[in-house]
């Protein structure tokens, strides 16, 4: 798994590549840790590149959500492949996290909101 993170003004995206489960999570849940420890709480997760992910990686997104959230931000999810958009799905996931159908949508529905 990869992961690259830039920024869209106050929104910081974080793109990842391959598969999220119980052997990679620990990196990703590091990173989006990482990003709210430098009150960078606007973040939208690039999962256009996301094939597969566990419920480790679940774990990881509703831990990261709760954090933004009493932050004041929100994590968003962007591009989410159908095969990953079904798990999130089953698991109850779109009721929780807002989904968009790309980056672009997604960064500025923080600034719609503001």
């Amino acid at each position: 798994m990869q992961i690259d993170i830039t920024q869209h003004e106050t929104v910081f995206v974080v793109a990842i590549t391959g598969s999220i489960d119980s052997l990679n999570v620990e990196h990703l849940t590091q990173r989006f840790a990482e990003s709210i420890s430098l009150s960078h709480v606007r973040l939208v997760a690039d999962f256009s590149r996301v094939n597969y992910t566990s419920s480790a990686g679940l774990r990881s997104l509703l831990g990261t959500v709760k954090s933004c959230r009493l932050a004041g931000g929100d994590l968003r999810m962007a591009a989410v492949q159908p095969q990953v958009h079904r798990v999130l799905e089953i698991a109850g996931f779109t009721s929780i996290l807002n989904i968009f159908p790309d980056v672009h949508h997604a960064v500025e529905s923080f600034t719609e909101a503001a």
